[in-house]
């Protein structure tokens, strides 16, 4: 026995350890998308409302459906009930009365009911409704879908801007530490003035400063990311795709020309499911204006006894049976039907307003997107001419620093624009990528 539960807390010790083992994932960008889609939190709940909204459905449509039931009823009269009868009726003398009990002290009933909805109003809004939900919680998921496919474009487009960001970085302080180096040496030998180390210093320390935050940026970003893939955050994580890559294959002016179907956004969709909603409530309120008409069916068994004796061949049930017809017609509810349908017919009203206001807000979010989206392009363009020039200057500077004709304020400054134009080159290519997944979310492609 002892041998037995030892072997099984260590096979119980082993699938503890093994579901703690961190796991190790490598995705491109498109394969980051298609692992959310599955895994992230977001998109795993949408599905689950989709099946929630499906039993929903089904529970509106049992409704109408027959209903049976069944139950057993047992009632112990410890104490009967009396009442009194003239004592004349057992010889007694006229004018006095005799207590008598009526009834058994066990009574036991066996039952079963169906019931069926023959005609209700209120019943056929609600399965019209039901539709209306699901189809609502399925454009929810598609949403959802769109929505975690951007986050998880803009957090994969943040980490590699961070890691590429990290890796300028350690290369402009290791050409600083070198230039740093040379200076010192210029300086002891008294060819140049002490302030020109101290302002390469100065320089140094703002890039140590800048390195340090960019290697917590690059770990909280990827921690993000993690968590837009659904992931654990102790899991391996390498991204294979690279920032330049994913930028160039992200420019397409081509697609920013796409034509905008408002009917085919998802947003617009759900606005319209909103619309019907409303328009099935007044149509609700209208329908208890309307007879309702159910039936039942009853059947079971009854049993009396002096004696818990049910159970027993001797027992006696008396059974019985109905079929019964119930028919409602409302007449007059001093105007509270009247005032929940005008307030019914009020909602719709609102409801068509604002599907109104969203077809405009779209089309704007879709022509601010377009043009975002055209900018970067232009932006990108225009930041990688701005660092080849910054380049090209940083190094006529470096030579002239070296030589002595420049001072160390114009050497600092032209690193200075260099490090500006690195880092704008840079989010100009995540700009591309993310203001193309903006536009993308806007069309739902």
């Amino acid at each position: 026995m002892k041998k037995t539960l030892l072997i099984g807390l260590i096979l119980i010790t082993r699938v503890l350890q093994a579901q703690e083992v961190p796991q190790n994932y490598s995705f491109s960008l498109d394969q980051a998308i298609s692992h959310a889609i599955s895994h992230n939190y977001s998109a795993l709940n949408a599905n689950r409302d989709i099946a929630m909204a499906k039993k929903k459905k089904w529970e509106t449509t049992a409704m109408g459906l027959p209903q049976i039931s069944a139950g057993l009823d047992y009632q112990n009269n410890f104490e009967l009930q009396k009442s009194l009868i003239p004592a004349q009726f057992f010889g007694g003398q006229p004018g006095e009365f005799k207590e008598v009990a009526f009834g058994t002290k066990h009574n036991m009933n066996a039952r079963s009911t169906w019931s069926q909805i023959i005609f209700d109003g209120s019943y056929i809004v609600a399965l019209q409704a039901s539709k209306t939900y699901l189809k609502y919680y399925e454009n929810a998921q598609k949403n959802t879908v769109v929505s975690v496919k951007e986050m998880v474009i803009n957090t994969y487009g943040n980490v590699l801007l961070a890691e590429e960001s990290l890796a300028i970085l350690k290369k402009n302080k290791a050409t600083l530490e070198k230039t740093l180096f040379e200076t010192n040496e210029i300086f002891k030998n008294g060819l140049i003035e002490e302030e020109n180390v101290e302002q390469l210093q100065i320089t140094l320390a703002i890039i140590n400063s800048n390195l340090t935050y960019t290697e917590r940026l690059v770990e909280i970003a990827r921690k993000m990311l993690k968590v837009s893939l659904g992931m654990e955050l102790t899991d391996s994580l390498v991204l294979t795709d690279k920032l330049d890559q994913l930028s160039v294959a992200n420019m397409d002016l081509a697609f920013a020309q796409t034509e905008f179907k408002l009917a085919n956004n998802v947003n617009y969709q759900m606005a319209q499911n909103f619309s019907e909603q409303r328009q099935l409530e007044l149509k609700l309120e209208k329908s208890k204006y309307l007879p309702s008409m159910y039936a039942n069916l009853n059947f079971g068994y009854n049993a009396f006894n002096n004696q818990f004796a049910f159970f027993t061949e001797n027992q006696k049930w008396m059974n019985y049976s109905n079929l019964g017809v119930s028919v409602s017609v409302p007449i007059f509810s001093s105007f509270m039907r009247s005032a929940r349908t005008q307030q019914a017919r009020i909602a719709v009203d609102k409801a068509n307003t604002q599907l109104k206001e969203a077809e405009q807000k779209l089309q704007l979010q879709f022509d601010k997107a377009k043009s975002d989206y055209e900018f970067s392009i232009e932006e990108y363009n225009s930041a990688k001419n701005n660092l080849r020039l910054a380049e090209r200057i940083e190094k006529k500077q470096a030579i002239k620093f070296a030589e002595g004709l420049s001072s160390s304020f114009e050497f600092n400054e032209a690193q200075r624009q260099l490090y500006m134009a690195q880092q704008s080159y840079l989010q100009s290519m995540t700009n591309i990528i993310n203001k193309k997944a903006a536009l993308a979310s806007v069309l739902n492609n």
